[in-house]
């Protein structure tokens, strides 16, 4: 197929980032949660549940859409994510109109997260077919917009629940997410079998240690790199979600910031996030994937060792801001870390496991850091709890490699040597 007959890829990646931003918004709950909180009177654990529902069942739509949307393609998949996204929120406006709880539970926490997670494998999995060139950087791209989404989202929010209600919030929002997100996945197109650049063939040292062979969901589950890249994702999402889900409270308790200066570490956070994602997934392209995570856990292990003894506000937002850049950053290196050792022909179903590390990171670190500042009333055990997690795992990275078709009993999964 001429390449002047193929949709335009750099179309596709605008279309991919304006999507993310939009289901990148639940970074920005705690919007509603101090207002559902004074209006409802339910207590601040059950509010937070809707929160830890949505990453939950994010983990699960990642599946749900990364192994359909391997067979029906993006464009349908991503619609029917936008759909449910959607209604997600409209509904959790009409329940939160009804003060139901249970209500909103069902509507932002399990069918917003479905609807969320279905969506962001597809933009992913698509442009790592659309750009081998720049598989990283172009990936990086996408979900940084999600790392952004919370930044457009929060004030645009909070000026309407002051405005009108927090009922009217989640409608409104729900109708433009509805519509931009199935309009954003009307661009999505897989490429054609075999497709390449024109003119381009792998060439850097990172291009060509990209296996050439295309893993099944099944084959790469039948792999030990698969659970290496799964364990590396889990222990980078747990500890920078140890420090979003604390980062207010630490910021008034470590360096004496005041409630409402301290809110700002949350918007600080995921500026870095989105950047990191963006940032480390383009080195990633030219110094490594497994170079990169060995990096972060490295730049992360001496920032939680170090945190406890920080007091001055600048050096403390420093610490808050690298964080985030490295909490992003795992995320933007491992979906071309996945499409490196696995093929990108079935890169939906395969990271979309993958990404059932996140969901399932979001909920040992915060309950722990949780409990054991309620027992002690500091923030330090937890802090060098997950600064000695960090220091094992620098071995994941570092005995990272590509399957060679062996783990699968399959000898032409061997990557090629071109």
């Amino acid at each position: 197929m001429a390449d002047q007959h193929l949709p335009n890829r750099w179309g596709i990646a605008v279309a991919a980032v304006i999507m993310q931003i939009c289901l990148g918004a639940v970074y920005g709950w705690s919007v509603f949660k101090i207002p559902l909180m004074r209006t409802e009177h339910w207590s601040e654990t059950a509010v937070q549940l809707n929160f830890t529902l949505a990453i939950f069942f994010l983990g699960v739509g990642t599946i749900v859409g990364g192994l359909w949307q391997d067979r029906k393609g993006p464009r349908f998949v991503s619609s029917v994510a936008g759909l449910v996204y959607g209604i997600g929120y409209i509904l959790a406006g009409v329940f939160a109109k009804k003060h139901s709880l249970n209500g909103l539970y069902y509507s932002y926490g399990v069918l917003t997260g479905l609807g969320m997670g279905m969506g962001y494998i597809c933009p992913v999995a698509t442009l790592v077919k659309w750009f081998p060139e720049r598989r990283g950087l172009m990936t990086g791209v996408a979900v940084c917009g999600y790392g952004a989404g919370a930044l457009v989202m929060s004030p645009i929010a909070a000026r309407l629940i002051i405005a009108h209600s927090v009922s009217y919030t989640f409608v409104a929002l729900g109708i433009v997410y509805l519509s931009l997100v199935v309009a954003a996945a009307q661009f999505y197109a897989n490429p054609p079998q075999g497709w390449r650049p024109a003119g381009w063939v792998p060439s850097s040292a990172v291009a060509k240690a990209a296996t050439s062979y295309d893993y099944t969901v099944k084959e790469a589950l039948g792999t030990w790199q698969f659970w290496l890249l799964w364990a590396m994702l889990f222990v980078n999402v747990s500890a920078g979600i140890m420090i979003i889900s604390q980062a207010s409270p630490m910021a008034q308790q470590m360096v004496g910031m005041t409630a409402i200066a301290a809110a700002g570490m949350v918007g600080l956070i995921s500026i870095f996030n989105g950047l990191g994602r963006v940032f480390w997934a383009w080195v990633s392209d030219h110094l490594g994937r497994a170079r990169v995570y060995l990096l972060l856990y490295l730049i992360q292990v001496a920032i939680f060792f170090s945190l406890p003894r920080i007091h001055n506000l600048t050096v403390f937002s420093i610490a808050f801001a690298i964080i985030g850049l490295c909490y992003g950053g795992g995320f933007g290196t491992m979906p071309s870390f996945t499409a490196d050792f696995f093929g990108a022909k079935f890169m939906g179903g395969i990271y979309g496991i993958i990404l059932l590390a996140w969901g399932a990171a979001a909920i040992p670190s915060p309950i722990m850091s949780a409990r054991l500042h309620q027992a002690t009333g500091r923030f330090d055990t937890s802090i060098y709890v997950i600064a000695g997690v960090l220091t094992v795992s620098l071995i994941l990275p570092l005995v990272a490699r590509r399957p060679n078709g062996k783990e699968i009993g399959h000898p032409q999964a061997v990557p090629s040597a071109s």
